[in-house]
């Protein structure tokens, strides 16, 4: 069957017979059954995980005051944590992290009444939080852990010293900051224009990192059960799992293709906006 990834209209694509399409979509739903498979087989290997005992009292800054990790849960036995990109010298929030954000409003009710709460957590005081939270028409709770070890802890932020001696552990390793095959405008051009967009320079973008933790409290006593990082948080992109089910994909052709959810129409660079047929 021709690639559906990257086509550019019928002409350049295999057009069949209904029974002919039918037999190529029974022949990939096999492959999405295997995965759909292998994805809860790795969902029970997550869940069982060992624990490791949170023995730091960390403080975090919120809306309602200076609040504690145990704080956090809310009455909740589980606690989920969204690493986000926005340092204390950011003027705005990672744009990535802000289109994974975006997901987050609906479905944190649903968590909450399975008995997981969720949170965002960030380097940038609260006040700043708070402003970009209201811009972005979000309702989540939002904590700073300005004041704390919680990020460096967590390997989501790093020091200068320790960006110019390379001694950074992120995603299990030590990281090489490379954009995904396949994308234009990708490498340092990338990285380049995302920290633009953070309003910062790119040495104070990187110092910042994304990546999601989880929690449990039992008995009174907090354990880490689980982070990912990196392409580990693709699958908490909901924009993703739509565009994975389109015509074309993500259609990653245009450099750097998304923009913050009120920023669409704006670019006078001709990179994607918002279309007619969208509005």
């Amino acid at each position: 069957m021709a690639n559906m990834k990257t086509v550019d209209g019928a002409e350049n694509h295999k057009v069949v017979s209904k029974e002919e399409w039918l037999a190529a979509r029974l022949e990939l739903l096999e492959a999405e059954k295997e995965l759909t498979r292998r994805s809860d087989e790795l969902a029970v290997r997550r869940q069982s995980l060992p624990w490791v005992k949170i023995d730091k009292d960390y403080q975090f800054e919120t809306a309602e005051g200076k609040v504690s990790l145990a704080d956090l849960f809310r009455g909740c036995s589980q606690l989920l944590i969204y690493h986000f990109m926005f340092g204390p010298d950011y003027a705005a929030g990672c744009p990535s992290c802000t289109a994974i954000a975006d997901g987050f409003n609906g479905f944190a009710t649903h968590l909450a009444n399975h008995d997981v709460m969720l949170w965002a957590v960030s380097r940038a005081p609260i006040e700043k939080l708070l402003v970009y939270r209201q811009r972005m028409g979000w309702s989540f709770p939002w904590a700073s852990s300005y004041n704390s070890d919680f990020n460096y802890d967590f390997n989501v932020s790093f020091t200068v010293e320790q960006q110019q001696s390379g001694d950074i552990d992120y995603n299990y390793r030590k990281p090489v900051f490379e954009w995904r095959p396949g994308q234009e405008g990708g490498g340092a051009e990338a990285e380049d224009k995302f920290a633009a967009m953070a309003g910062t320079d790119t040495a104070t973008y990187h110092r910042e990192r994304p990546g999601m933790s989880a929690f449990v409290l039992e008995d009174g006593v907090i354990y880490h059960t689980y982070s990912t990082y990196a392409r580990g948080l693709d699958g908490l992109w909901g924009m993703y799992q739509w565009l994975d089910r389109a015509p074309r994909g993500r259609n990653e052709t245009g450099g750097i293709w998304w923009r913050r959810n009120d920023e669409y129409g704006n670019d006078s660079a001709g990179n994607m906006g918002v279309k007619d047929c969208c509005r």
